[in-house]
């Protein structure tokens, strides 16, 4: 069985958080996690980048934020000088009581999204370079305001999440903060691989079908048909990853009602074929 290699960061219970800079880095570490946040600055690459489910291309500058314990790693071309910078704080810093003042509510949000992993804009990435190399080279108090102003310049701009539902659905039901949309939510992801129709949901918590599409939209950001398609295709990825199950099999036991549009999504979603991510995944995954 393939197993993700667990990370042991250098963070002490004295670090609000550390910063890690390396002029020439080199992409050889494998898939991995740990209990910290990161926020990670690679500049003059290129290559493909993995958190969670999610495998994608990066070229030139990436910047990515990552919650505890979701699965990350860069691999990037061996020819480009590689410039890396990484801030990693403790997974407790959540729940400081600092972030429950109102002023915080932003980067307590940006914290609770980056558990599913968060890629920022480009115009995001070229302004909040140059404050992370400007924190590299300060020390003392100073680079605690700078860190929180990173923070909260990340936490007011444009991203998009990378990995898909399932690595925290409950963020949504957190965000949502009405039971009914967490009672539906844990019965999609017990019931994902059986056919979940609409009407089934609506019935769930009592509501018509246009009642509860409007409600379920307006209280998650996505529509009923995306979150049950997330769940389902992250479920895939899951199996592709750790299991010798055809692709036809993880198809039908996700849900997915036959191959070609199972195929088609996975494509849309994922930017490559399951065939393509599973030889990726096995790649980059240590084995044991």
């Amino acid at each position: 069985m393939r197993k993700l290699q667990k990370e042991i960061t250098p963070l002490s219970p004295e670090d609000l958080f550390i910063v890690l800079n390396h002029p020439d880095a080199k992409f050889d570490y494998p898939v991995h996690y740990h209990s910290d946040f990161e926020l990670n600055l690679v500049i003059g690459s290129y290559g493909e980048r993995v958190v969670g489910d999610s495998v994608e291309n990066f070229s030139g500058l990436d910047l990515v934020m990552t919650g505890p314990n979701v699965p990350h790693a860069w691999f990037g071309s061996e020819e480009e000088k590689r410039h890396v910078v990484t801030l990693q704080f403790s997974d407790k810093f959540i729940h400081f009581p600092l972030l429950e003042k109102r002023l915080f509510k932003s980067i307590k949000e940006l914290l609770y999204e980056s558990q599913k992993g968060i890629v920022f804009a480009r115009e995001t990435q070229d302004k909040i370079k140059e404050k992370i190399l400007a924190l590299t080279k300060i020390q003392g108090f100073q680079t605690v305001l700078s860190f929180f102003s990173i923070l909260y310049e990340l936490s007011i701009s444009d991203r998009r999440i990378l990995a898909s539902n399932q690595f925290d659905s409950q963020s949504i039901v957190r965000a949502s903060k009405s039971r009914r949309i967490a009672k539906v939510c844990d019965y999609i992801d017990a019931n994902y691989h059986q056919q979940i129709k609409l009407k089934d949901a609506a019935a769930l918590v009592n509501m018509s079908e246009s009642a509860f599409s409007h409600f379920f939209k307006k209280r998650t950001k996505c529509t009923y048909i995306d979150y049950l398609t997330s769940i389902r295709i992250a479920k895939s990825c899951q199996l592709l990853s750790e299991t010798t199950q055809t692709v036809a099999e993880i198809c039908y036991s996700c849900g997915f009602e036959n191959m070609s549009n199972f195929m088609r999504i996975f494509k849309k979603k994922k930017n490559v074929t399951p065939t393509k991510y599973r030889e990726f995944m096995e790649q980059m995954l240590i084995k044991h």
